[in-house]
């Protein structure tokens, strides 16, 4: 089998010599001809339920099967060792997916453990999708399980404290229970949660896959079984991502490797700088005997919070001059935010990050660079 690097290079283009072409092409096309109709309806139906293009019948309509969503899929199931792989027109809209599949399946209850993403977060809280969630700590999963669970959800590195779940425990807590881990912070460079136990793998694949800010997404790698039933849900519920999204990502992954590695070595650096500072009370970045042996690095994202609370922490985010002000992640430029106000606002009081937290995606920036904006915001935070 390839490594990593080789692999983010190379899948999804093993046909493009064969094809007389450099680049993945792209396909818009909505519609497909059919070359009859009986072989179109066969066709039809095989794909809005779920399945692979057959033989014959053409790939019909862009809603159920596109070849460049394809090529993105077979990639990224490859990095993540995964069977296949689905993609989505956003993480949300991949979550969902996974929710309406167990639904579907009379298996509404979730078992979830916090913090997550606070876009999920809400999704779950709000039981907009007719689930049900249980939240619990980490060593709690096996006593909240129910006959009708359906999932057992949890994000490694958390977001927005990069906490870190040992996924061996996780997956052998919840027994039969599919286990799904988000795993957008840590990318499959760093972290392969189905070598763990987990069955399935979601990514917001606008972040460090895509990782240039230009390109909404979402992914998700898992058995064969498991692919079916979220094509079906995307078919019947127009998921979809677009083909052009579906280009950008590909062509995202050829260089994941490199930028993850570049942006953790600096995130490294700066985590240790911010350790160091008087106003800064506390740093989380992941640590610990995970790292290196769930995780082959602690990643690019660091939160630390701050002396004054909501105040000097929402001073700091605003007094950046280099670093970008704003939500979302794992893009080449360094992007700072306030959680508990943007990210995580709608999460339940009692489940919000500290108002003092700032999170920080580390980019490819020279260190000193960064480290000069931020002590000079720190200090502004302060004045």
């Amino acid at each position: 089998m390839s490594r990593l690097a080789t692999l983010a290079v190379h899948a999804g283009r093993e046909d493009l010599a064969g094809l007389g072409v450099h680049v993945p092409p792209i396909d818009l096309s909505t519609t497909n001809p059919v070359p009859s109709v009986a072989s179109g309806g066969a066709a039809y139906e095989a794909l809005a339920t779920g399945g692979l293009p057959p033989a014959e019948g053409g790939l019909v309509y862009q809603r159920l099967w596109n070849p460049t969503v394809a090529r993105f899929e077979d990639a990224l199931a490859s990095l993540e060792m995964a069977e296949q792989a689905v993609a989505f027109g956003s993480g949300m809209a991949a979550l969902t997916a996974c929710l309406i599949a167990t639904v579907g399946e009379g298996k509404p209850h979730v078992v979830a453990v916090r913090p997550i993403y606070g876009g999920s977060d809400h999704l779950l809280a709000t039981g907009l999708l007719g689930t049900e969630v249980t939240w619990v700590e980490p060593d709690g999963i096996a006593a909240a399980l129910r006959p009708d669970t359906g999932l057992v959800l949890v994000e490694t590195p958390a977001n927005p404290t990069l906490e870190l779940l040992d996924l061996n425990a996780v997956c052998e807590a919840a027994g039969d229970v599919p286990v799904i881990v988000d795993n957008t912070f840590a990318t499959p460079v760093l972290q392969w949660p189905i070598e763990h136990g987990a069955t399935l793998v979601l990514h917001s694949a606008t972040k460090y896959l895509g990782g240039h800010g230009d390109v909404i997404g979402g992914v998700v790698a898992t058995s064969a079984d498991w692919a079916a039933k979220l094509r079906r849900v995307r078919a019947v519920t127009g998921g979809l991502m677009h083909p052009l999204a579906a280009y950008l990502l590909h062509r995202g992954l050829q260089t994941l490797p490199v930028r993850v590695n570049a942006q953790q070595a600096t995130a490294v650096e700066l985590a240790g700088w911010l350790g160091e500072q008087q106003h800064v009370e506390r740093v989380y970045f992941p640590s610990g005997a995970l790292v290196g042996r769930q995780m082959a690095g602690p990643g690019a994202m660091v939160a630390f919070s701050v002396a004054g609370g909501y105040d000097s922490a929402a001073r700091l985010v605003e007094a950046v001059q280099l670093i970008t002000h704003a939500v979302s992640l794992g893009g080449v430029d360094s992007l700072i935010q306030h959680p508990a106000s943007l990210t995580h606002r709608p999460v339940e009081a009692h489940a919000k990050p500290d108002a003092a937290v700032v999170r920080m995606s580390v980019g490819l920036e020279h260190l000193e660079d960064l480290r000069d904006d931020l002590a000079y915001a720190i200090k502004e935070a302060h004045r």
